[in-house]
This record gives structure tokens, sequence and C-alpha cells, in this order.
């Protein structure tokens, strides 16, 4: 159905945060730190050219590998909410809900130095 590559380090969205607080109410507000703001315009520049005229909204299968340029343990979980995240602000999902994204099969974390990266397939769901 589709196939991504974004080349870059893979960032997680909920590990890398900011806490800034907020001077008007005196609350702190969580934003996405600066690594992942700048992965997430890289992500969406380097998507651009393969996106679908209409965002997927059946239900898939998606499976991700992650290539890190260390052998650092990395959070998964973390990785693939964040490449959810990134597929529907690029557009090419309509929603990371259950009812598009049924199966994450397959997904792993490789170590290549040299050429940090994720893989992405998306394919349709079949039970």
């Amino acid at each position: 159905m589709l196939k991504l590559t974004v080349t870059g380090r893979p960032i997680t969205k909920k590990n890398s945060q900011q806490i800034i607080p907020n001077r008007r109410t005196g609350r702190s507000i969580v934003l996405p730190s600066k690594q992942f703001k700048v992965y997430q315009k890289e992500f969406l520049r380097q998507t651009q050219k393969n996106r679908p005229k209409e965002p997927i909204d059946e239900p898939i299968t998606l499976t991700a590998c992650y290539y890190m340029p260390t052998r650092h343990r990395v959070d998964i979980t973390n990785l693939m909410s964040a490449t959810h995240d990134l597929l529907q602000d690029a557009a090419i999902i309509a929603d990371d809900c259950m009812k598009i994204v049924k199966s994450v099969d397959g997904t792993r974390v490789y170590y290549d130095k040299e050429n940090p990266r994720v893989e992405i397939e998306i394919t349709k769901f079949r039970e």
C-alpha cells in the first residue's frame, strides 16, 4: 500500500519534553522538545512527496523499523506513538485511533550508526 523512509534519528515525543512556566496562570505547560520539533519538521518535509491524495481512513497494519545511531535502550512504545502522531500530522493517516491502526506487527529497533532512520510500511489490515 505505502512505504516510507525518513532519514534522521527517530525521536520520541514523550521522553523529551520541555516544562515551561506560564506567567499568567502560574501553571506549567508541557511542550515537545526542540529536538522533537526539528524531527517533526523534517519528517513532514520528507513524507510530503509520498503522501496519498486523501488520508488513509481504512483499517491498516503499520510496521516500522527504527535504525538508531547508538545501542542505548529506547522506548519502542513511545517511538511508535510519535510515529503515529507524525503520520497523522502529515495527513497520511486520518487518525491514529484503533479504528484505523489495527496492528503494529513486526516493529523492531536496529542499530545503524551511519544512517539513522525509520522505515515505515503501511498495508491493508487482514484479520
